[in-house]
């Protein structure tokens, strides 16, 4: 490469130069993005990571450097020596389209076959080809845009908890595994036969143990993964902006918080974000919203319609209400002419995917009304109902009955938001931020028959629920919180328990014997007894963070190298088999198992 380069040495990127360098020498390198030869004249647009210029042969140029100009294509890896000049016909839609590079010297530092697809923005093929090669792909403006902007934000994530007291601090990778939640990977040790560690799903327990060693504000740029089902916005892998602070409330943590996503936004977006953000309890996100994560950028909430109902004598408002569940509905203001009842019998399979068992509704327009429900009720029923949804011409009130309140809750949020991105009704460029709080401490796992944490077995309860943690765990509520941005969960953490005792008493409601704890987390456990002070945290999904501020929809076009839906990686073709000497040296024998 020494040999090829001849001393040559880059002197700025394509877009550093601009009409103040015009009569400068300068040497430029990157890749050929497109050539024109028309014989006498031949120009090649270069382009790194900065953007392209223009570089120019014409008949001044010696003949043997625009003879090698001349079999440059697509790809081919250049370095040129040249004076920048003001170019004849100006291209306003790049940096450097007031001037080009009128080249005296050109250097082919690599050859490059066609690419399966152009380095261009708008690629027009599809994305299992583009990850395939995805070396090329993110060649492209857009990818290189993308991974600059993700550089920033993790500069500006450092900057902050730097300025505001917080230490780096990495913590392992392989540790011991302890499945509370989604499955661990296992990576098995060669020198202990039979025994495995895990790779992390979060810090969670190290970044505690920092707190108990006194460091007081912790921060990390953490990889984190998890064995799970994959969907468009996780990844097997994925990164977090993790932190804990000591001597903190849960207030403390999500002023400290805001004050992060204030200054991130407003340094890298420009954009005020306004604070305190709202706080709203997880029941009243549930009953309003139908979601843990409520996107607040638009109405349509759900409306309880229990109290108008419950002497109704129609079977599926009646059974509902009568084994304890509820009716709910929303009101799709103003859109019955773009909700035709096509449309609403195809909503019908939205909430059954979410367990609904059906979907009634009434649409009313200047011509009629229709109702798959109204002729079962009384004439008072009717309009107590359409009262209570405020419904006008033009609207679509959409009912969902259940015995279970949260599968109600559940189907008519996804069903909210279904609809409000079909009909285009989500403001652009708007960046709702929210506290969701006081979680439920627990949740029942129906399959295991037993109560499991809602967040992780380390989280506080209130204070007041203390005494019901093994009585009733059931309405026991959390010191969590969750930071949502426009129906997303953006990130999430709570204050930790730091008294054994409470945290006994919630290993005990979770099922763990006092051996099995102790097997588990016994590390953990006996740092509790020399001094634990009072300690919270949280972790954003720097991935998500990324993918919401650029407003794109997969969370892969904001990673460098991701995995796709069966949690491979196309371009390297892995998860691939091992020799079977690797397996033997790890005691790993494998077997096939019959489908």
């Amino acid at each position: 490469m020494a040999d090829i380069m001849n001393g040559l040495k880059r002197t700025h990127y394509c877009t550093d130069l601009s009409t103040a360098n015009i009569g400068e020498t300068v040497v430029v390198a990157g890749w050929a993005q497109k050539t024109r030869d028309k014989g006498s004249l031949v120009f090649i647009d270069l382009r790194d990571r900065s953007g392209i210029v223009q570089l120019s042969f014409d008949e001044r140029t010696p003949r043997d450097v625009i003879a090698k100009a001349q079999t440059v294509r697509a790809e081919f890896v250049l370095m040129a020596q040249g004076v920048v000049t003001k170019r004849e016909s100006i291209n306003k839609d790049i940096p450097t389209g007031e001037i080009e590079i009128f080249v005296d010297d050109l250097r082919i530092l690599s050859a490059a076959q066609t690419p399966p697809f152009p380095i261009t923005n708008n690629t027009g093929v599809n994305e299992e080809l583009r990850l395939k090669y995805r070396y090329l792909d993110l060649r492209r403006s857009q990818m290189q845009d993308t991974l600059r902007f993700r550089h920033q934000i993790v500069k500006a994530a450092r900057d902050y908890y730097d300025e505001n007291g917080f230490l780096e601090i990495e913590t392992p990778i392989l540790i011991k595994s302890s499945p509370e939640g989604a499955r661990d990977y296992l990576v098995p040790s060669r020198v202990h036969p039979g025994t495995f560690y895990a790779l992390p799903q979060s810090p969670q327990q190290y970044k505690q143990l920092l707190m108990l060693s006194g460091f007081d504000r912790y921060m990390q740029i953490a990889r984190c993964f998890r064995d799970e089902d994959l969907r468009a916005d996780r990844q097997p892998e994925f990164t977090q902006i993790d932190l804990e602070m000591s001597f903190v409330d849960e207030e403390d943590v999500r002023t400290v918080n805001e004050g992060f996503i204030k200054y991130l936004f407003k340094r890298i977006l420009n954009v005020d974000i306004p604070t305190p953000f709202v706080r709203m309890p997880y029941n009243e996100a549930m009953a309003r919203y139908g979601s843990d994560k409520p996107d607040t950028r638009f109405g349509m909430e759900l409306v309880d319609l229990s109290d108008v109902l419950k002497d109704s004598t129609f079977k599926v408002f009646e059974g509902a209400l009568s084994a304890g569940g509820s009716v709910r509905a929303i009101n799709v203001k103003g859109k019955a002419a773009e909700l035709p009842r096509k449309k609403i019998d195809k909503l019908v399979d939205v909430v059954k995917t979410y367990r609904a068992k059906g979907l009634a509704f009434t649409r009313i327009t200047e011509e009629s009304t229709t109702s798959s429900y109204e002729k079962f009720l009384t004439p008072e029923e009717v309009a107590a109902v359409r009262e209570k949804m405020g419904a006008e011409v033009g609207d679509v009130i959409l009912i969902v009955a259940d015995a279970r309140n949260d599968i109600v809750c559940e189907s008519l949020g996804q069903l909210r938001c279904n609809i409000a991105k079909q009909l285009d009704m989500i403001p652009k460029g708007v960046f709702n931020f929210l506290w969701v709080v006081d979680f439920p401490l627990f949740e029942y796992d129906e399959e295991h028959e037993r109560w499991s944490a809602k967040h992780h077995p380390f989280t506080m309860c209130k204070d007041e629920d203390i005494d019901k943690l093994l009585t009733d765990p059931g309405h026991c509520y959390a010191k969590a919180y969750d930071m949502v941005l426009n129906g997303c969960e953006l990130g999430g953490g709570s204050i930790r328990i730091n008294d054994p005792e409470i945290q006994e008493k919630m290993f005990a409601a979770l099922g763990f014997t006092k051996e099995a704890a102790m097997e588990r987390f016994g590390f953990l456990i006996n740092a509790f007894s020399y001094g634990a002070p009072p300690h919270g945290g949280m972790a954003y999904g720097l991935d998500r963070l990324v993918m919401l501020m650029l407003d794109i929809d997969s969370i892969r076009d904001v990673i460098a190298f991701p995995k796709v839906q069966s949690a491979s990686e196309l371009m390297t073709d892995c998860p691939a088999p091992v020799d079977a000497e690797q397996l033997e040296e790890l005691h790993i024998e494998v077997t096939e198992t019959e489908e």
